[in-house]
């Protein structure tokens, strides 16, 4: 049986357009002939401005061969409103699409529209544990994680949204300490979207921040995204770089103290065992401290970056010798 819509009875009143009427393309793009067959009659119902439940099935079937059709989204999102139908039942029908094109862009907008429309914090709760499982397929995925810090941001309910979301960070991170996208949700929860009910205390915040970048950071030393979230939180709340000297040092040797030589502090964890030192992300924290003081520890930053250039991350050699070149000019 075909499914051609030109075969369907219920489709007759339309007429279609095709896509290069009256017009011979030089090189034409080879759709499929289901493709076509809908997009044509898509082209007609556009045409005659028709918002109705079989527009909805049309849109539905363009949409899961091309996710990527702004247009048929939106005239598919219209329709929806003009027909009033449950946009509850829109959104699980549009859960296996989401699931399979989470990196369509058009996906996560047109959940967004209908969550907008709605207006319901149980639906947005339904919502954040949906992007959970979604998450579990790619946690790294960032049209998901946006759309996941616009509803925080757009339904701001303490209690019941961002409650969970600094827990929720945290055990991703716990799977894995390199997930970059968690620890931008962590920054967006903890800093970058106001103050979250329980963190009034700004000062004791800022140590617990510390304090859980150190760990990680003693746990993996040469992963750049937690060392950039640690640059994050500082610059964030004014912290000069100087502060966390005492910390830093011990990650820019070349080998980790023997245990009899450490010293305990448990502000500062040091390396773990099987740590590959010296650290670049930690000898590029230390040229920037050298740098801010400025006078005589410019030689030492230079001489940091000279390191970089030349034996410990050559990949950026241009970008360090561009660092040395800037330091002097201004010293």
């Amino acid at each position: 049986m075909s499914e051609l819509f030109a075969d369907d009875p219920e489709w007759a009143d339309v007429v279609p357009i095709r896509q290069y009427e009256n017009v011979n393309p030089i090189a034409p793009i080879f759709y499929s002939e289901e493709y076509k067959d809908a997009t044509d009659y898509f082209r007609g119902i556009i045409k005659t401005g028709e918002m109705s439940p079989r527009v909805l099935k049309l849109t539905e079937k363009i949409i899961r061969m091309n996710p990527a059709h702004y247009t048929a989204w939106q005239h598919r999102y219209k329709t929806l409103i003009a027909i009033k139908a449950d946009l509850e039942e829109e959104l699980r029908l549009m859960d296996v699409i989401a699931t399979q094109f989470m990196k369509t862009y058009q996906v996560w907008h047109h959940r967004r529209l209908l969550l907008t429309a709605i207006n319901s914090v149980d639906v947005a709760v339904l919502e954040l544990d949906f992007l959970r499982d979604v998450l579990k397929l790619d946690t790294k995925n960032y049209h998901t994680w946006s759309y996941r810090q616009w509803i925080l941001a757009h339904f701001n309910n303490e209690t019941r949204l961002w409650a969970r979301e600094r827990a929720y960070a945290e055990q991703l991170l716990d799977a894995d300490v390199r997930n970059n996208s968690a620890w931008h949700h962590r920054f967006f929860v903890v800093f970058s979207s106001g103050v979250r009910l329980g963190d009034e205390d700004r000062e004791q915040v800022l140590r617990r921040e510390l304090s859980y970048a150190k760990e990680k950071i003693a746990l993996a030393p040469n992963n750049l995204s937690v060392w950039n979230y640690l640059r994050g939180v500082l610059e964030f709340t004014d912290t000069p770089f100087e502060t966390l000297t005492s910390f830093v040092e011990p990650y820019t040797a070349s080998r980790r103290l023997a245990s009899g030589e450490e010293v305990l502090d448990l502000d500062n964890p040091l390396p773990s065992e099987k740590a590959e030192l010296p650290c670049v992300a930690a000898l590029e924290f230390m040229a920037d401290i050298y740098e801010k003081r400025a006078g005589d520890a410019i030689a030492k930053a230079v001489e940091i970056w000279r390191s970089l250039a030349d034996e410990r991350d050559v990949m950026r050699k241009k970008y360090w010798e561009y660092r040395i070149r800037d330091a002097l000019q201004k010293a």
